[in-house]
């Protein structure tokens, strides 16, 4: 008699639409060595059939460079936020429950519009504004060799949204606008020529739901999966606002 094939065991937590109410379907596929996540959803898709021999719609979820680089594939894997092309079956516990980052709101399923982190750099022009360009190299702003690299590791940001899954202080019932935001605007005031915007970043960090909404749960350097050393970034960005505070007002 032939062995029985290892499956892996998944709990999906799906949802129609935007306006749906949430839903469990359970789903085994094929065990193979170095299966992760999203290649598991891809033999979902192949045959939408429940662990019950039931017949339904395949999951919906997103994906794009399969290599933790894009960021789109982030959705909450057994409790924590992360990419589900990084994570391995053999580093989870079965049964593997999936459901979507609800920080954001759900489009289907495991899909997410992570609109609101768009609008957040929007409001910190997370951008470096350049008329033109410098045809002789030594005319073109150089980045400082001393910040270099911290602004390459603030740079790996993937706008994936792990972290504001993570905060505490990002929910339905405030308007704080994140870790993420936050330390692309230290990215862009340490930028040679970002920097001649930077006190308008920083005062628009004193809106309403600006760094003063942040907890320091430190939860989100804790889900980065870039590693970025967020709450260090937010901590040198408070005592610039702190700074630019203190300018404007003797500056009335």
């Amino acid at each position: 008699m032939a062995e029985a094939k290892k499956k892996v065991h998944f709990i999906i937590e799906r949802q129609d639409g935007p306006n749906s109410k949430p839903y469990t379907e359970e789903f085994e596929v094929d065990y193979r060595p170095a299966l992760n996540v999203v290649a598991s959803l891809m033999e979902i898709q192949k045959n939408p059939v429940t662990k019950d021999g039931k017949k339904t719609t395949a999951p919906v979820w997103e994906c794009n460079c399969l290599e933790k680089v894009c960021g789109a594939c982030m959705m909450v894997i057994n409790g924590k936020a992360q990419q589900a092309c990084a994570a391995l079956i053999d580093h989870l516990e079965q049964p593997i429950r999936l459901a979507p980052a609800r920080t954001f709101p759900v489009i289907r399923d495991l899909a997410i519009d992570r609109t609101v982190m768009f609008e957040n750099l929007k409001r910190i022009q997370g951008w470096v504004k350049v008329d033109g360009s410098w045809e002789v190299h030594n005319d073109a702003p150089r980045q400082n060799p001393r910040t270099a690299a911290t602004a390459y590791e603030i740079s790996r940001c993937m706008t994936c949204g792990c972290c504001m899954e993570a905060c505490p202080n990002v929910n339905s019932g405030s308007d704080f606008i994140g870790p993420a935001a936050l330390g692309q605007t230290h990215l862009f005031n340490m930028h040679p020529i970002g920097e001649y915007f930077k006190e308008d970043r920083l005062n628009a960090l004193m809106d309403k739901g600006g760094i003063a909404s942040c907890g320091n749960s430190q939860n989100c350097v804790e889900a980065c999966p870039k590693e970025i050393k967020l709450t260090t970034y937010i901590a040198k960005l408070n005592r610039e606002v702190n700074k630019q505070a203190l300018k404007n007002m003797f500056n009335k």
